[in-house]
């Protein structure tokens, strides 16, 4: 399993070699083509593998509308087993690089091993969405695919997850903290994700330190992850992590004021194959039996 995720899901965050060398007005107009590197791997943009292409039968390929115009891809993956089938929808987001399809092997087993429903949404810009990234067109993206779950009668019922990888997790944390108190979201997992952009910089490309200032996209998830406390909190590090320092995590699991919080090591778990280390699925299915169907 741990070879099958690094093939498909080995993009969870990608930082190019070119922040260095950008000047300063470079890096302010440009900086948006290296935080979402949607064309990586090449192909990234048109090539989107489908679920039946790691034995997803149940599934449903969408096109949502976004509030400002964009129209996003995605996925809705079922549970092959509906008799086992738990009331749990995943709102899952990825890194910054890739696409959907390469996170394909992931949302099998959230649906057909842990039985989960499982929503895979592609950001505006990234695989067969339209648009260009930016912090507030993801932010956008993020409440249209929560949005639609709501909208579905037949996912009306079901408790709400949402589960971010590296940028992903920025995603999930601003998410969540603007929907506090809706009562249908009943958790969230975080993995290998970080403060803010601007203290990755410094972390990725320690010369560039001083053009933080410049950065525009900034996610500041440790200001927003203390907002959500009415939900539990899973957390998710790899301490081999070698793009988003373990630092982070440990930072925001301190900073966490959520009712319930959780940490798990993933203690080889670099930032590329975290997910696919002995133990990562079980942690999400313990949480998800003792915290998400119990609240």
């Amino acid at each position: 399993m741990a070879s099958a995720l690094w093939t498909w899901a080995r993009f969870p965050l990608y930082f190019g070699g070119g922040l260095v060398s950008l000047a300063g007005g470079a890096l302010y107009y440009w900086q948006n083509e290296i935080i979402y590197p949607r064309n990586i791997p090449p192909g990234a943009r048109t090539d989107v593998p489908r679920p039946p292409a790691v034995g997803i039968e149940d599934y449903e390929e969408l096109t949502l509308p976004t509030s400002d115009g964009e129209s996003l891809s995605a996925f809705l993956v079922r549970p092959a087993n509906k008799a086992a089938a738990r009331p749990v929808t995943i709102l899952t987001f990825h890194g910054n690089a890739g696409n959907i399809g390469h996170r394909l092997p992931i949302a099998r087993i959230l649906a057909n091993d842990i039985q989960c429903t499982t929503l895979m949404l592609e950001y505006r810009g990234y695989g067969l969405s339209t648009g260009n990234p930016t912090e507030k067109g993801l932010m956008i993206d993020a409440q249209t695919g929560l949005d639609y779950i709501r909208s579905r009668d037949d996912l009306k019922g079901n408790k709400i997850l949402v589960y971010g990888q590296s940028l992903g997790g920025a995603v999930s944390i601003d998410l969540v903290a603007k929907n506090k108190g809706t009562g249908d979201i009943k958790g969230l997992i975080l993995e290998n994700t970080f403060l803010s952009i601007a203290k990755m910089i410094p972390s990725v490309m320690p010369a560039a330190k001083y053009l933080t200032p410049l950065c525009h996209e900034h996610w500041k998830s440790e200001e927003m992850l203390p907002q959500i406390t009415d939900i539990p909190v899973l957390f998710l590090s790899g301490l081999q992590d070698e793009i988003v320092p373990p630092g982070h995590m440990k930072q925001l699991f301190k900073l966490c004021r959520a009712k319930k919080v959780v940490w798990k090591e993933l203690p080889y778990g670099d930032h590329n194959n975290t997910v696919g280390e002995r133990g990562y699925f079980n942690h999400i299915e313990e949480f998800i039996q003792d915290h998400v169907l119990k609240g």
